[in-house]
């Protein structure tokens, strides 16, 4: 009754009006409510069709109500309104979007239910999304009964079907066959077949296969774009082949071809990996100058290199642009800080930075879980070695609130330093932890313990009066 009152529509409703509402309203709830203010309208002669319908159903997979969606297609069916097939396409790149292709083949399979045959634009995206996926088993078998459907081999589906096969290191010779044949099936390979070759080729190291492929784009007449130029100075610097990537570079800025943010990384990580930071900030300035915001790979790369040849002061200052640019240092990128410090036993630093991790509510992932093991347990023992025993004795308890395993090394630095302090019930608290933590104290360990309780004077004299008198005794029998 709402929907009613909400609207009230002419005598002459069209779904051109309807669809231009329902296309100017950013609620997706307000948008229902027009549609449904219009479905009443039936009664005056109006029907949706698949313009209204599409709109409709599009909104729906936008906000990610899947099932919604493929309701209003069954509706459509009942109402006996000719489906689309970009109506079930754009479901199935929605599905896909939110990775979950075989939902994807799924609705492509019920389009012949729907009476609406899909086409070779339908059987193409499908295949791309399973190759997207990484779905490969599913991809080639899909494939062949796109080839026994009599879809015939195409620039796009064999440019498809040769990513695929660049997925793995024992189809890629599969991939350069396909890509020889192409001209068999009256197909020419262009920009984006050569692009998807070379970056497989560069992925497995096979760099010399992938410079030959470029040089034959140019014999071909077809240009490579930014992205196989990424590619292969990828690829040319991983192989420490600096100079002829520095070299690409230069010609793609020669050739007027318009740099990413990926390409300037990809170099930046050959100059931090070759130990030329200095030239990889000027690739930074140079990046900025051109407006192209560095991300967090680019940080990390930078982070990594400076860190690596020392250069902490320029690191803090990398950390810093980031922050000023509203990007949060990951776990991992601390790490590499953290540990730039550690390499130059400055663990009083360390420690902060690791305080201002938790301040920060950053913790570390699967990935960087094992890494900050690590660095904790080794700035706890550079704080020992460094004289700070307060603060080695606050990390440790932080990393015991925290979840982190301690070495036993780190036990064992400890429990000997704030022995050497003469703090022996502290020294006894972390051996006791220490067995509860299922680590046994070695001999060295409990020989510290036992000759710091033994130092002590109260031990000490009464322990000697009493070897004194039992001398005594013997020496009067």
């Amino acid at each position: 009754m709402g929907s009613k009152t909400l609207f009230k529509w002419s005598k002459q409703i069209t779904s051109l009006q309807v669809g231009q509402l329902i296309k100017a309203e950013k609620d997706l709830q307000k948008a229902l409510i027009i549609f449904d203010s219009a479905t009443a309208e039936y009664t005056n002669g109006f029907r949706h069709d698949h313009s209204t319908f599409g709109l409709m159903i599009s909104r729906l997979v936008s906000a990610n109500q899947f099932r919604s969606a493929e309701a209003m297609l069954d509706r459509m069916r009942e109402e006996k309104c000719s489906i689309t097939e970009d109506i079930f396409l754009s479901v199935c790149r929605g599905y896909a979007r939110v990775h979950r292709p075989l939902d994807s083949v799924r609705v492509f399979d019920k389009m012949e239910d729907f009476l609406c045959k899909p086409t070779e634009k339908s059987y193409i995206t499908i295949f791309g999304i399973l190759v997207e996926e990484n779905q490969l088993k599913v991809a080639f078998r899909f494939y062949k009964y796109m080839r026994r459907t009599g879809i015939p081999a195409s620039v796009v589906s064999l440019n498809i079907l040769i990513k695929a096969l660049c997925k793995n290191s024992s189809s890629m010779d599969a991939a350069v066959r396909i890509f020889r044949e192409m001209p068999d099936h009256g197909c020419t390979p262009d920009s984006y077949t050569y692009g998807t070759l070379i970056n497989g080729l560069c992925k497995l190291g096979k760099i010399g296969e992938a410079k030959e492929l470029f040089h034959e784009m140019g014999t071909k007449d077809c240009l490579p774009s930014v992205v196989t130029y990424t590619c292969l100075i990828r690829g040319l610097c991983q192989s420490n082949n600096l100079d002829e990537a520095v070299e690409l570079f230069e010609e793609m800025k020669c050739k007027g071809i318009n740099l990413n943010v990926f390409t300037y990384s990809s170099l930046m990580d050959g100059f931090c990996k070759g130990g030329r930071s200095s030239e990889a900030m000027e690739l930074l300035d140079l990046m900025v100058s051109k407006r192209h915001l560095p991300n967090m790979v680019t940080y990390s790369t930078l982070l990594h290199g400076l860190c690596q040849e020392g250069k902490l002061q320029e690191a803090l200052e990398i950390l810093d642009k980031m922050k000023l640019q509203g990007l949060k240092p990951d776990a991992g990128q601390y790490g590499k800080l953290i540990t730039g410090f550690c390499n130059v036993s400055k663990f009083q630093e360390a420690a902060n930075f690791l305080d201002e991790m938790v301040l920060g509510g950053i913790s570390p992932n699967r990935l960087t879980w094992s890494l900050h093991v690590r660095i904790h347990n080794a700035v706890v023992q550079g704080l020992c070695l460094s004289g700070n025993l307060a603060r080695a004795f606050q990390l440790y308890l932080s990393m015991r609130t925290r979840g982190f395993s301690i070495d036993v090394e780190t036990f064992d630095t400890l429990v000997k330093y704030i022995c050497k302090k003469g703090d022996l019930h502290k020294a006894y608290r972390i051996v006791d932890e220490m067995v509860l933590d299922g680590c046994v104290p070695d001999y060295g360990i409990w020989n510290v313990v036992v000759e710091g309780f033994w130092d002590r004077t109260k031990v000490r004299e009464p322990a000697e009066l009493l070897h004194a008198e039992l001398m005594s005794e013997l020496a009067d029998e």
